[in-house]
C-alpha cells in the first residue's frame, strides 16, 4: 500500500499526525477549557499515515505535478468561476454584490463500495419520504398509528392543507431532492438534513466537473470516476415522465424563477439552458383555456411541467399571498385540475422540516418496514420541555438550527459561538422553543484543500442529488461537496463562507 512522505512541504502531502494536530489545534481553540478534545477522521490519509485506497491514484498524481502548476491552474479556476458568472447572493448582505463560491481543486473521492451504501440509504430513505408525503395529505396513517405525532403536522407552517386529497401526477412529490450527508468514521455516514422542497447547488456540482475536466484532463485518464454529466437530460427525462393528464404529446417543461435577484438565479438558468428548457418567470406565464401558458412570439403556449423555484406562499396569488409578483394568478386551480405538474409539489416542505427529521427512523420503518440504512444524527426537539432544559444545560456543546431554516442563517455552532452569543440564543431558545432543534456536534470528516503553503484539511459534508418519477429513481453518482474553507470551522454552507470541490465516485 502506498504511504505518504511526512513533511514534504513542496509535495504539500501531510502525515496522519500533522492533520491530526491541525484538527486538534482548532478544536482546542473552541472547547478550551471544557477538558476534552475531538478526533476527526481523514478520508485521504490514516491515522498510520497511509494513503486510504481512494485516493491511492490521485496522491501518485500529486507528488508528482510541480506545486506551481497546480497553484496556477487553482487561479485559472477562479477566474474561469468569475467569466462563466458562477456566484450568488448573499441575502442581507451589506453590500448586496454577487459572490463567488470558493472551489478547491482537490477532489472528494468516494469509493465504489462506499457510494453503493450511501445510494442504497439515500434511496429508501427518498421512497419513505415521499410515501410519508401521500400519507399525510390522505389516510395519515402514520398520524392514527402514533408514530409521529399529530401536533408536529397540524400545526406546522410547512403542511399545506390545501393538498388533502390531491394526487400529484404519478403519485411524485419529491421529484427533485437533496440529502445532507456527513461522515465521522470509515464506516461511519449520517443524514444530518433532507432538502425535498426546492434543494440547491446541483449547478456547482457539474460546473465542479467540467472546470476540473479542462484544468487537469490527464487526470481523468488516471483514475477511473464515474460521469455527472448526464444530471440535466435525466432530470429532464424525469420531469416528462411526471406530466400530467392534460398532456397530449411530447411534454413542455419549463423552469420557474423568482428573477435575477434570487440568490440561486445562476443554477435556475443553467438548468434550463443545459435541459433545453424554457426559463420563465410568473408575468411570462398566465392560464390560458384552463392551462397554464407561457408568452412566445408565436402566442401563448401550455405548459406541462413546472419546474418551480418559487416557495409555495408566492405561486398563486389567488390562493396564497395576494401579494406575490413571483408566482401564477389561478395556477393552483390548473394544478388541482390535473392540466400541470408542480415539481417539487406543493406541500413538500413540511419533509424539509427539522423536527420531523428526528422521526425519520420512524417514518422509514412505518413505509418499507426496514430499518434505516442510514442513521440520524441524534436530535433534541426544544418543543419538548425535557429536551429543552437538556439543550439549555449543554448549549456551549451542540449545534442549534432553526426548523424551518437552511443556508446556516439562525443557526448556533455551540463550541465556536462567544458568551454573548451563547447568551442571546438562550434567551430566543426560551422564548420560542418550538423554532429550534439542536444536535451534538460532531466530528465532521476532513478532506484536503489545496492552500499556498501546500494540502490542508478542511471539514466537509456532502449532498447527492435524487431524481423520482414513476419510471424509478435516479441518485447522480458523488453530488455536491461543501467544505468549510476556514480552518476549525465547521459550517460549509457558501452563505457562511463555505467553498465546493468536485466528487469523485470511483468506478469498480
Amino acid at each position: 500500500m502506498a504511504t505518504q512522505p511526512t513533511g514534504d512541504a513542496a509535495a504539500g502531502i501531510w502525515s496522519a499526525a500533522q492533520a491530526e494536530d491541525i484538527g486538534r489545534a482548532a478544536w482546542d481553540g473552541m472547547l478550551r477549557g471544557k477538558g476534552r478534545r475531538i478526533s476527526f477522521f481523514d478520508e485521504m490519509t490514516s491515522q498510520e499515515g497511509e494513503t486510504r485506497s481512494p485516493y491511492r491514484d490521485y496522491c501518485w498524481w500529486f507528488e508528482a505535478e510541480d506545486a506551481a502548476r497546480i497553484q496556477h491552474k487553482a487561479q485559472q479556476a477562479e477566474a474561469l468561476f468569475r467569466t462563466t458568472g458562477i456566484t450568488f447572493n448573499v441575502y442581507g448582505a451589506a453590500d448586496g454584490d454577487e459572490r463567488l463560491i470558493p472551489f478547491d481543486v482537490v477532489p472528494r473521492i468516494i469509493s465504489a463500495s462506499e457510494w453503493r451504501r450511501l445510494s442504497r440509504g439515500i434511496e429508501q430513505r427518498v421512497r419513505a419520504l415521499n410515501a410519508f408525503l401521500h400519507d399525510i395529505y390522505h389516510r395519515q396513517e402514520i398520524l392514527r398509528a402514533g408514530r409521529v405525532p399529530t401536533e408536529l403536522i397540524a400545526g406546522n407552517e410547512a403542511f399545506l392543507p390545501m393538498m388533502m386529497g390531491l394526487d400529484p401526477p404519478g403519485g411524485i412529490y419529491t421529484h427533485i431532492s437533496g440529502t445532507d450527508i456527513v461522515r465521522t468514521g470509515a464506516d461511519e455516514f449520517y443524514v444530518l438534513e433532507d432538502n425535498a422542497r426546492t434543494p440547491s447547488g446541483v449547478s456547482y456540482m457539474l460546473e465542479n466537473r467540467e472546470t476540473m475536466l479542462q484544468m487537469f484532463p490527464e487526470l481523468f485518464a488516471k483514475v477511473p470516476v464515474r460521469e455527472v454529466s448526464d444530471y440535466p437530460i435525466n432530470l429532464l427525462k424525469s420531469l416528462a415522465a411526471c406530466a400530467p393528464p392534460a398532456c397530449g404529446g411530447t411534454p413542455t417543461v419549463a423552469v420557474l424563477t423568482p428573477g435575477i435577484h434570487n440568490s440561486a438565479y445562476y443554477e435556475h438558468s443553467f438548468l434550463a439552458d443545459h435541459m433545453g428548457a424554457e426559463l420563465v418567470e410568473g408575468h411570462d406565464l398566465r392560464v390560458v383555456d384552463g392551462r397554464v401558458a407561457m408568452r412566445t412570439t408565436q402566442g401563448y403556449k401550455a405548459i406541462d411541467v413546472l419546474y418551480r423555484r418559487v416557495d409555495d406562499d408566492y405561486l398563486d396569488p389567488l390562493n396564497f399571498r395576494p401579494d406575490s409578483m413571483l408566482g401564477v394568478p389561478g395556477i393552483w386551480d390548473v394544478y388541482r385540475a390535473g392540466g400541470i405538474t408542480i415539481a417539487n409539489a406543493p406541500g413538500t416542505g413540511i419533509a424539509d422540516d427539522k423536527a420531523l427529521y428526528s422521526y425519520m427512523p420512524d417514518i422509514i420503518e412505518f413505509y418499507t418496514g426496514e430499518k434505516a440504512l442510514l442513521p440520524n444524527v441524534p436530535t433534541w426537539r426544544c418543543s419538548d420541555p425535557e429536551h429543552l432544559r437538556e439543550v439549555l444545560d449543554r448549549l456551549p456543546e451542540l449545534v442549534v438550527k432553526e426548523v424551518h431554516g437552511s443556508g446556516g442563517y439562525g443557526m448556533l455552532v455551540g463550541p465556536a459561538a462567544s458568551k454573548k452569543e451563547l447568551a442571546a440564543f438562550r434567551a430566543k431558545l426560551e422564548s420560542n422553543p418550538g423554532n429550534y432543534i439542536a444536535q451534538p456536534t460532531l466530528s465532521l470528516s476532513t478532506v484536503p484543500i489545496f492552500t499556498k503553503k501546500g494540502l490542508a484539511p478542511r471539514h466537509v459534508d456532502l449532498r447527492p442529488f435524487v431524481l423520482m418519477s414513476p419510471q424509478g429513481i435516479t441518485i447522480t453518482p458523488g453530488g455536491l461537496t461543501r467544505v468549510a474553507m476556514t480552518r476549525g470551522s465547521l459550517v460549509v454552507n457558501s452563505s457562511q463562507g463555505g467553498g465546493t470541490k468536485d466528487t469523485w465516485v470511483l468506478e469498480d
